[in-house]
């Protein structure tokens, strides 16, 4: 009998991707562990392997499709011996696709073979449409309702809005007493839309939630790295070539220090709960990296066990891999903790925004050099800016405190992070 393919769950709290691109065209022989598709998920780009072994009969999902249910056939396998005639039979009765909780099930869809759509409604009146094609539809004023989704079962995506509004379908009614939507000003030199990516509007979604939600308060203070970036040279010179080999660098410090002033502070490693301040066993350490889609937190687990050299070299593999959409979901999920540094743009110093549920964020200004008093008399010294955004609900003010205290001195006296 035909397999169907269905879209995976490639991470726990994982509810819909986009089918970025198929490896394998209808009709291509397919073996087990063969790439299929691509998955784009709220982080990352995923490879689906096949399982099964056969022929790719028919591909029920295109590539660029967006919100595409967790559990939804996307593709139909012949074994052998079988033939186009039999995948009818396999499509007309797709697996059902998973709901969020507490919502009716949704309409199961008609046979993708036979091209026909439904509408994207169930029992309860509620429409199935991906985030997308309901910001065209409330752009140009149309009813999402009273369009037929050509997406898997019934859902409206992109496509279908964009034929609604060159073929016409009813607009909103504004509500008796509501104030018109406001009008859309464009500028003269006019503009380029860039769709936003599945993580885009995750990373939206949760940055919003994190500043209206949590209490941030702000620590700052200046680190003077002189002997740090000293100690950095002469290990950078002594580092051996191939194997083994490391180029440390400032960022790498932070990682270490901050590690070894979590496991020393422990209270800063922290979650809020509704039921309970979450204190973590763990020094796990999440590193922001600039992707063309948005950040993303791969995380060093166990950072406060790993010397420099290691932390060096794991930093630099997630950050590779997070750029190409490559991670893993384990490799960005959790942390207790998250270092943003740009100070390798020039920034002098800034406030980072929360990365939600953690407490604490550390934001890593530019070392530059700047003038100081030691010993009662003027100095020039090289010195970095640190700023710590703190949840307040869980971490104190004098704890967020003593944990700065214990990271300066680790910076400001390298050597210290030896022992």
């Amino acid at each position: 009998m035909p397999v169907q393919i269905l879209m995976p769950a490639l991470s726990p709290t994982m509810t819909e991707g986009n089918l970025a691109k198929w490896h394998k065209k209808e009709g291509d022989v397919v073996s087990s562990g063969d790439v299929l598709c691509e998955i784009e998920t709220d982080k990352a780009t995923m490879e689906v392997e096949a399982v099964d072994e056969g022929t790719l009969g028919k591909i029920l999902v295109v590539e660029g499709t967006e919100g595409v249910l967790v559990n939804a056939p996307i593709a139909i396998i012949l074994e052998e011996g079988e033939s186009a005639a039999d995948i009818s039979e396999v499509a007309a009765a797709p697996t059902p696709v998973a709901a969020p909780a507490g919502t009716p099930a949704p309409v199961p869809a008609q046979s993708a073979v036979e091209g026909n759509v439904i509408e994207a409604k169930n029992k309860g009146g509620r429409v199935f449409a991906s985030p997308l094609a309901r910001r065209i539809a409330e752009q140009n004023g149309i009813d999402i309702s009273a369009i037929k989704g050509s997406g898997p079962n019934g859902r409206v995506v992109k496509a279908d809005v964009e034929a609604a509004v060159a073929g016409g379908v009813p607009a909103l009614v504004p509500q008796a007493g509501s104030a018109p939507a406001p009008a859309v000003v464009e500028g003269t030199g006019g503009y380029t839309e860039v769709p936003n990516s599945t993580m885009r509007k995750i990373i939206a979604a949760r940055l919003q939630e994190s500043k209206q939600t949590v209490p941030h308060f702000y620590l700052t203070v200046d680190c003077q790295i002189d002997e740090l970036l000293a100690m950095r040279s002469k290990l950078n010179k002594a580092a051996p070539e191939g194997d083994g080999g490391y180029k440390i660098s400032v960022n790498d410090f932070v990682v270490r220090a901050t590690a070894l002033a979590l496991r020393q502070v422990p209270a800063a490693n922290a979650t809020w709960t509704d039921t309970a301040i979450r204190l973590y066993n763990d020094v796990d350490v999440a590193v922001a990296v600039a992707t063309p889609n948005g950040l993303i937190t791969p995380v060093v687990r166990r950072a406060d066990e790993k010397g420099l050299a290691k932390i060096s070299n794991e930093v630099k593999d997630l950050a590779t891999r997070g750029r190409d959409g490559k991670l893993m979901p384990e490799e960005y999920q959790g942390g207790g903790f998250t270092i943003s540094n740009l100070g390798m743009f020039g920034v002098k110093d800034f406030a980072a925004i929360i990365n939600p549920p953690q407490a604490c964020i550390l934001a890593v200004g530019a070392g530059e050099q700047r003038p100081v008093v030691k010993d009662g008399a003027l100095a020039v010294a090289t010195v970095m800016t640190c700023t710590l955004s703190v949840d307040h609900r869980c971490v104190d003010g004098a704890i967020g405190a003593q944990f700065l205290s214990r990271f300066k001195r680790m910076i400001e006296e390298p050597l210290t992070m030896m022992l």
